[in-house]
Formats: structure tokens, sequence, C-alpha cells
């Protein structure tokens, strides 16, 4: 017969995974920035963006307030041979007046009852750093700041809603001046417990709570979170699900008792969810059953009493006590007997069953919102079966003999692919909040010692203009025959003393060597009206045995390519003139012969330094005996880049790479440069600006990872200016930095994995990927680039990361030195390759989003009396090889 009258409150799980669909939904619009303003289910970002590591430690207050008991905490958090947790508590009572009076006197109260409890403490005279959990819905745009939407749970002070609580507190300390604190969180109960929970079981991302209310949160995706900004990581959202059914999408399973509580209600129409499932209207829900039962004749033979009738007579822990398996029909008799409806034994049968029926019901619908949750949670880790702990508090879930069991089965039948553990928090939410004000200390106190670590990297505008000044200075060194041969700036002159005038004309063969990959290209230019560039090439890797080979091995491999090339176009036979873009410091004698002065970018080919590597490639063009060429020009990449600009327009005059390595070219007065004879016109000069500060200029801003790297590479103590800022040493730079945070703590826990220890397993174009405001569209997120080096199996680590930034800001600020100094004129033009013409190899740099504005910018402030226009290069030094070697064979046959 009960079970007929309450057919409404018994919800299969067909309707169960129904309600969970919809409170998903809710659940989007929530987090979503155009829904969020109308949503019932606010979906509240925390600022909380990591649960605790192991590694807090200090001194803390909690203050929790939520109820009728305002409770606070002192926490220590200590390291000796493990991590350990004392805690110290007082209870203060808020009565009813202070709950329904003005805010100033609610948080008078608190900041009495803090005063009190440090006076106990005997820490009046100490600033320690306080979290307070407030368990009430508040908006957050930062960790210390909470702006209550709305009161919950009987409150009712005057003047809070809309006003940050933080601010409040924080005056009524002010006021009373015998103490001083410092708030450094505040945070909902529920994510105070997951915190709790969290510092027990690392697993644990879910918090959630059913208690005198009900809430739940977890942490979600920053992609995400519209109302917050980036997409790095994850944050706790507080979901405020007990709002879920203000907007009507409950009305199908409300029952008419649920509408007499909430009409009944402080707030009508509002936590409408609440009202159906926690331990404040759980008591009441039953009583208005036995009122209405009693009334139709069908309980205490249709007895009604006033005490029956009053309102609140009827509490949720008589629910729980008489649900009690053994002694539960003995208490119901109790409790109806103080009724005073002298029940039968019958009736104490029913009104257990009715009991069951309300209890059973809340614990279907909790398990059906945190179903929701899980799912979220699964599909954000895109795994097929999630692992992961709750943490659970609230005093029907621990108190009710049967709520926890039927919470924990309805959940895994509904969610049948979550392994989910539910780990119940023993010191409940004040715990957490002084654990996320512990993490927060823990985080403020790693970015104070991180800002301070990478500040080495932030050089000032006052450095750069020292550095542009030195690098002046090296440059003038590099030309003058005096003290060419102790320069480290090499200054080499090219013999390149035209660029492209629009008549050249021809089929020519270019050959790019300067990395990982080798290109081989057939380049067409036709002169007149319409001038045109047809190029095809093909790319060959070379094997790093060949790279640190012999020579002849490294020259027989590039003629091999050659060869299939030509085999490949059809042109085997024709004699091409080719241009030969070599990408290593060489020392020119003529167009066409260049002396190897050493090897850079990890190449160490034996018998080839010191040697004409234009003769090297024609004896390898001999040994084959398939063909011949007309080697008319051996250029450097960063030449064939100023060319290829040329070609395009008239003004470039420097030619800049930034990609594997570094390295600057421009035309120079022949006057100026006393290694070559004459001093008519001008001559590209190929700085070799690599190697700037080899001769100890640069100490001064080199950083101890500068020096890490330098120390492991190669080729020790030189090309430093270049490990500084090229694509080759970048992500080794970040490495280093990853290593030396990871032993200080600040870092994945501290565990330094054999993999990051791994040289080069930090790949530059991690950087750049990372840096990307839309990494997560990309397959390479930051967990999985930092899981692929064996950093960490979490995202958590994160937070706490900028050094991928920063360790590039070197390069985003060297590059501008001297450049601005080479030639003061209203046109002037750099030509920029970021190897965007070449298939990404393990060192290139993918281009960076900020790295070119940033340079740009700075060029501006440190040669503010040149117009620059920066032009990229969008066919490579080959192409500027082939029009080297086109102008070479114009000049050439003008000569005869």
């Amino acid at each position: 017969q009960i079970d007929k009258y309450l057919y409404a409150m018994r919800l299969s799980d067909e309707t169960l995974i129904d309600i969970m669909a919809r409170f998903r939904r809710e659940m989007k619009n929530g987090l979503s920035r155009d829904f969020n303003p109308t949503a019932a289910v606010k979906m509240l970002p925390t600022f909380v963006r990591s649960i605790p590591d192991g590694s807090e430690k200090g001194d803390f207050i909690a203050l929790d307030l939520g109820g009728s008991y305002f409770r606070i905490l002192r926490v220590k958090v200590s390291h000796e041979k493990k991590q350990t947790v004392q805690m110290e508590s007082e209870i203060y009572n808020t009565p009813e007046d202070i709950m329904h009076g003005s805010g100033t006197r609610l948080f008078d109260h608190v900041a009495e009852c803090l005063g009190d409890f440090m006076e106990k403490q005997q820490i009046k005279d100490k600033k320690l750093p306080v979290g307070f959990t407030f368990s009430f819905p508040c908006r957050q745009s930062k960790l210390d700041e909470g702006i209550l939407i709305t009161w919950t749970k009987r409150f009712k002070a005057s003047g809070v809603e809309g006003a940050d609580v933080v601010r409040l507190l924080n005056r009524a300390i002010k006021k009373r001046g015998d103490y001083d604190a410092d708030i450094m969180a505040v945070v909902n109960d529920t994510v105070g417990t997951m915190m709790t929970c969290g510092f027990d079981d690392q697993r644990c991302e879910v918090g959630l709570i059913i208690g005198t209310g009900t809430n739940a949160c977890y942490m979600e995706e920053m992609r995400h979170i519209d109302l917050v900004e980036g997409d790095e990581g994850r944050m706790c959202i507080n979901t405020e699900w007990g709002a879920f059914g203000d907007d009507g999408s409950l009305e199908d399973i409300r029952t008419e008792f649920d509408r007499e509580i909430d009409r009944g209600s402080l707030n009508p129409g509002k936590q409408l969810f609440e009202k159906m499932v926690s331990g404040l209207y759980m008591g009441e829900l039953v009583r208005l059953i036995l009122v209405k039962m009693a009334k139709e004749g069908l309980l205490f033979e249709g007895r009604i009493t006033p005490e029956l009738l009053t309102k609140g007579k009827f509490e949720t822990k008589h629910v729980s006590a008489i649900e009690k398996s053994k002694e539960g029909l003995n208490k119901a008799k109790e409790i109806l007997t103080r009724l005073g409806v002298e029940p039968s034994h019958e009736d104490c049968i029913a009104v257990q069953h009715v009991c069951t029926i309300v209890s059973f019901r809340s614990a279907n619908l909790v398990a059906s919102t945190l179903g929701a949750i899980l799912n979220q949670l699964r599909d954000n880790k895109g795994v097929g079966r999630l692992r992961t702990t709750v943490g659970v508090d609230g005093s029907l879930y621990k108190m009710h003999p049967q709520y926890a069991r039927r919470l924990h089965k309805t959940t895994r039948r509904l969610v049948p692919d979550s392994e989910v553990r539910f780990l119940l928090s023993e010191s409940g939410s004040g715990k957490g909040a002084a654990m996320v004000t512990a993490v927060a200390y823990r985080l403020s106190e790693q970015h104070r010692l991180i800002d301070e670590t990478l500040a080495e990297f932030k050089l000032t505008h006052e450095q750069l203009l020292q550095v542009k000044k030195r690098m002046r200075a090296e440059m003038e060194a590099g030309l003058k025959k005096k003290t060419h041969e102790t320069a480290k700036v090499k200054m080499l002159p090219t013999f390149v003393r035209s660029t492209p005038d629009g008549t050249e004309n021809g089929d020519f063969l270019a050959l790019d060597l300067g990395g990982t990959n080798f290109r081989v290209l057939l380049v067409k230019i036709r002169s007149g009206k319409r001038r045109t560039v047809e190029m095809h090439n093909k790319i060959y890797a070379i094997p790093i045995e060949v790279m640190q080979g012999t020579g002849e091995e490294l020259f027989d491999h590039i003629v091999t390519c050659i060869s299939d090339f030509l085999d490949y176009m059809g042109i085997k036979g024709a004699r091409l003139p080719l241009g030969f873009t070599f990408s290593f410091p060489c020392k020119q004698t003529s167009l066409d012969a260049g002396i190897l002065l050493n090897w850079t970018k990890g190449f160490k080919a034996t018998d080839c330094e010191g040697e004409d590597v234009v003769y090297l490639l024609r004896e390898g063009i001999k040994r084959r005996e398939e063909f011949d060429l007309d080697v008319v020009a051996v250029v450097n990449d960063t030449v064939g880049t100023m060319m290829t600009c040329a070609y395009e327009d008239p003004n470039c005059e420097i030619g800049l790479i930034v990609g594997t390595g570094s390295n600057a070219c421009y035309m120079e007065e022949m006057r100026n440069i006393e290694m070559v004879d004459g001093e008519q016109g001008r001559m590209c000069v190929n700085t070799e600006w690599g190697a700037f500060g080899d001769n100890g200029c640069l100490d001064d801003i080199r950083t101890v990872y500068d020096k890490a790297v330098d120390d492991y590479s190669l080729n020790a103590g030189k090309q430093r200016y270049e490990k500084m800022i090229s694509g080759m040493y970048l992500g080794e730079i970040v490495r280093n930095i990853l290593i030396d945070f990871t032993k200080r703590g600040f870092l994945f826990r501290g565990q330094i994995s054999e993999t990051l220890k791994t040289r080069h397993i930090f790949e530059t174009k991690f950087l750049s990927q990372i840096e990307r405001d839309s990494w997560r569209a990309l397959p390479g997120s930051p967990e999985v680039i930092l899981v692929s080096a064996g950093a960490c199996a979490c995202a958590e680590g994160l937070f706490t990361t900028p050094p991928e930034f920063l360790a590039v800001f070197p390069a985003f600020q060297f590059f501008p030195q001297g450049k601005g100094e080479h030639r003061k004129g209203p046109w002037q033009r750099y030509a920029l390759q970021v190897l965007q013409d070449r298939p990404p190899s393990p060192t290139a740099v993918v281009p960076f989003r900020s790295f070119s504005r940033i340079m740009h910018q700075t060029v501006k402030d440190l040669a503010p009396n040149c117009d620059v226009t920066f032009l990229l290069s969008e066919d490579g030094s080959g192409k500027g090889a082939a029009l080297i070697t086109a102008v070479g064979c114009r000049l050439r046959d003008a000569e005869q």
C-alpha cells in the first residue's frame, strides 16, 4: 500500500540514466560562456588547479563556516621521515539571530571566534596563512576571492550576497586590530573534502558532500571552462548541483511533498535538487508524508497531534535511527511516541518503509548526478575504463546506516565502466581548506623561487644595448685585417657582390646542406615581362653516422643523393650550373671556393675542417663517374635567404636564419672589408655570429643552464651565442631547467625519470606546441609531451612550469643586437627564414607564435633610427643558392 502511495518516489534505472543525461547537459551549459548566465547548475571555477603532491609543509589556520556550527582548525604539515598532519580544532556556535542578522554581525562573530582561537593557541603574534571553507555558492576570479551568489542552508545574513566574503572577513579582522591573518584561499566545503582526501589518495579528483546540504566538485579540463582564460591543465569546478532543477528540468519527478517543502522554505524555487536529497529536508519530507497518510487514515488510526503538525519536529537523524537494521523499529516507536501518535507495530513498520523510500530516492538521485561527473571525467581522459577516487563527507552519508552502501551500489550500476573508490573524509572539509592553503602556499613559494631563477633570462633594455654595443665591436674586429685572426665573429667575405637584378635566366641546380636533412633542387628561372621561378626538389635524410663519420662518406652520400635526383628529373646528361648552400662557417677565397673553418649543428665528419668543400664535392662527383656539374658558387644558407628575398624585393640587404642554428649576413661597403682587395661597391659578409661570446664577452648574461648545455655539447666553448638562442639547443636548455626544478621539488613531485635525464629528449618543437594558445587542438599536448619525455604521468605538474616559455627569452631578446647597426638606411629590410621551407626535423624550430612579434618589437626598440621590414623567405635558401649561381653566371658571362 505504501509502495503504491509513494510510487513517484521509486525511480527506475531508466529514469536515473535519463536524469544523468539531463545533468550532463546542465554541466555543459554551466561551463559555457554563452549559457552560463541562464544555467541552473553554475559550474563555478574555484581556481584550485592542483591536488596536494605530498611536498606541502607549514603551519596553517582553517576556518569552516557552513552550518549552525563554526569550526576553526590549526593544521601543521611537517616532513620528518614522512609527511604528517597534526590538527587542533575548536567548535563555535553560530546563533540563529546571527545567521539571519546583518553580514557585519556575522563576520564580526567569525573574527571574534578566530581571535579567541589564536589566543588559546598563543599565535596572535604570528601571521599564519588562512584557508576559509565557505560552504555557499560563490563566484571566484581568483583563489582568495569569493563573491557570494546566494545564501543556502537557512543562512540569510543581509548585505553579503554579491559581496566578496574574504574582504568582509578581512575588514572584520582589521577592525579588531589585535591580530593579523593572511587569507590565501576561500574554498567550498566540497573542494575542501576533495583536497582532504587528495592528501591521502592522489587519484582523488571528485569531492562529494551529502549532509545538511549537498554538492559536488571535480577536476575539469581547462579547455572546457569558457569562464577562465587558458587551455592548459585542469581546474576544480564547484558544480553547485543543489540548484539542479531550478529551471524546471526535474518537474516530472518532483512530488507534491517536494513542492510543499519548497513553498515552506526560506528560498522558494531555489536549490530544488538539494531539497529532494539533503539532510536539511529529509526529515521534513518524511513528516509531510506521515501527516498526509495519517489524514487519510493510513497511519496511527488517523490520529494527528500538534507535535506531528509542527515543522522540524521529525528530524533527519530520526530517519537514520529508524532505518537501523536491528533497533530501527524500537527507535521508530520511541520517536513516534514522543510525537504523541501512539503507534502500533504495523505503524512502525510502515514509517520505517517511508523512511527507506525517501532516503533511497536521495541516494539514487545523487548516484545519477555523480554518474554524470564520472562519465565527464572518463570522456575527458579518453579512456575506456575510468579509475578514480571520490572523496565524501557529510552527516547523512556518515550517519545513515544504509545510505553509503546504496549510493555505491547504484553508482556502480549506472556507470559500469568506471572503477570508483569512495574515500570518507575523516577530518572534514576544514583540513581540506588548510590543504588548499598549503598547496597555494607551496605554489606561491615555488613561483617566487622559479621567478627568481628565471629572472636571469629576462634581459633589460640596458643589458640589450650593452650586448648590441659588444656585437658592433666584434663586427669591427672581424672586418679588420689586424684583428680578424683572433676575432670570434669572423665576418667572412662571401664574394657575392650583387643581388638579383631581374635579368637572370636559365636552369640551375642547388644543393642545401645545413641540418639533418639535405635538399637537391632544380630551379628554372625565366626573365622578361613575366618573371617566373619554377622549382622541383627532393629531400634526403643524413644519418647521424654519416654526419659524424668521415668526410669522404659524407660527400659520397651527398653525391648519391644528387645522382638519384638527376635520375628522378631525367637530366643526368646535362652539365648544369650548380650553387651549393653550405650552412657552416667557411672562409671563402672566391665565389666557388670555401674553406670549412669548423663544423656546427652536430656535424663532426673528419678530414673536412680546413678543406675546400667545393673541392671535396667535385672529388666525390669524380669518384662516382656518372655525371658532371659546373659548381659556380658555394654560399651560406643565410646568404641564400637574403638572395631569395632580394629577388622579390630589391631593397633586401640582410639575411637572417633562426632555425636549427642561427646566423646573419648583410651587404657591407667594400671599403670596410680589409680582408678583400678593392674599395668600390659592396659585398655580402657572412657574420657567423653563432660564435659571438666565445671570447667570454657574454659571460655576464649566460645562465647556469646555458653553461650546462655548452659543457655537454660536441663543441664545448664554441658557438656560445648560437647555443643560447637556436633551435638546436632551446629544448635542451628547457630540459636542464626542468631537471633543476624537479631536483628542487618544484615539479613532478621531485621525481626525475631516467628518460628526462636523456639529452635532447625534450625537443625544441615542444616549446612552440606548449606555447600555442590552441595546443589542445594538437596531437602533442603538454601532458603527452612531458610523458613522452618521461617527465611525469599527470597534468598537475604543468601548473608550475613556465620555463618552456621563459627559456626562449634570450632568443627573443638577443637577435636584434648588432643588426640595427649594420646599415642605417630608411628602407633597410631583413630576410627571415624560420625553417618553414623544410620538413620538421628533430631539432628544427617549429615557428613560435610570439617569437617574431617580440623580435620585431625589440629590433624597433634597439634600432629606433632604422625603418625595418621583415620579409619571410617562403622558398628557403636553396632557391637563393640557385639565384646566386644565376647572378654568378650573369657576371661571368659579362666579364667574358
